[in-house]
């Protein structure tokens, strides 16, 4: 009898197993930008696709966009804590969570998005920057283009043309170098930016042409200033305990379609969207001037310099006594990412 009791257990238990290991896995990912927008479709909707397909539709990913899982300035902590099981984010939300990982967005270390996601994918694939992101599993990473200046009624060219104006800022990093020009930060996740340009509460913003026309902000901003002074790194992330509850088979899928080829497909829908958004200012007239050569221009050159410098030190500060090292690190993979 007892031996009968054992066969039928071991016979249910693998019944278990087998209906376990076939059962569809739904993946919640959280991230800002609007479901219709070209960043939604073509990276993550994109990805969702491509993980269904290799899982064999054993994996499924259901897409939060626009904040409706989390805040813009939550959303890694809910992949840390589990509130989605994915999460896409700008690290410059969570200001000084990623320090080293913010050396990329200095000025005149990203010239457009495809190379800023090479370097970036680079430095956490050496191990750089992989420490700042032990509580959650790394999908890929990649950054926006070069962020300009972009402003509603007031025409900037120098650095003095930014005195007293309230500007968005996108980071910490940026929002410090904005107020050593005069200006006054103020800090908002970027779906909030239209309506708040809209009433008067700021007069202009820091953001990539593609942010411009995925935000509509095109339809409110007059004068723009081509000046890169930084670029706003992404990460896209899983929770840890949602990608261990997967078995070998889903897990590889996962990895299959993590690290530097997603990186440079993202980077890549980020410089056509920035064509894009340019395109779109001026076919409605704006005006817009471009500072060549930032690092070396009389105007710009000192206050570029003094921010990173200053960013620099206080990550020295910190006890970060490699942060010089990945600066230059990072100059050095932005011309092998180029090529």
């Amino acid at each position: 009898m007892k031996h009968a009791i054992s066969r039928l257990l071991l016979v249910t238990s693998s019944l278990g197993l087998c209906a376990s290991a076939g059962a569809e896995t739904t993946l919640r990912m959280a991230h800002l930008w609007p479901a219709g927008s070209a960043v939604n479709q073509e990276i993550y909707q994109r990805w969702a696709e491509k993980v269904e397909e290799d899982s064999s539709g054993k994996l499924k990913v259901e897409i939060y966009p626009s904040q409706t899982l989390s805040k813009a300035d939550n959303t890694y902590e809910a992949a840390v804590n589990g509130v989605a099981d994915i999460a896409v984010t700008l690290q410059g939300y969570t200001a000084g969570r990623f320090p080293l990982t913010e050396i990329v967005q200095l000025p005149g270390v990203v010239n457009s998005a495809p190379q800023g996601a090479c370097i970036l994918q680079s430095l956490y694939d050496q191990g750089d920057i992989a420490s700042e992101y032990d509580d959650t599993r790394v999908l890929f990473l990649f950054t926006t283009g070069p962020a300009y200046l972009h402003t509603r009624e007031t025409e900037i060219r120098t650095p003095a043309d930014l005195e007293g104006l309230r500007i968005r800022r996108p980071s910490e990093v940026a929002g410090v170098m904005l107020a050593s020009m005069g200006a006054q930060p103020l800090g908002m996740p970027a779906p909030d930016i239209y309506t708040a340009l809209q009433r008067g509460v700021m007069d202009g913003l820091s953001f990539p042409w593609e942010a411009m026309k995925v935000f509509r902000i095109n339809e409110l901003t007059n004068y723009h200033l081509q000046v890169p002074y930084y670029a706003g790194a992404i990460v896209a992330t899983m929770s840890q305990a949602a990608y261990d509850r997967l078995s070998p088979e889903m897990q590889a899928v996962i990895d299959d379609n993590s690290g530097m080829a997603w990186a440079l497909k993202a980077g890549q829908v980020f410089d056509e969207l920035d064509k894009a958004g340019r395109e779109e200012s001026v076919a409605q007239g704006d005006t817009i001037h471009v500072v060549e050569d930032p690092l070396n221009d009389a105007d710009w050159a000192a206050p570029l310099k003094q921010g990173t410098e200053n960013y620099l030190e206080r990550l020295e500060e910190r006890g970060l006594d490699n942060a010089r090292a990945i600066y230059e690190k990072a100059l050095s993979l932005r011309d092998q990412c180029d090529a």
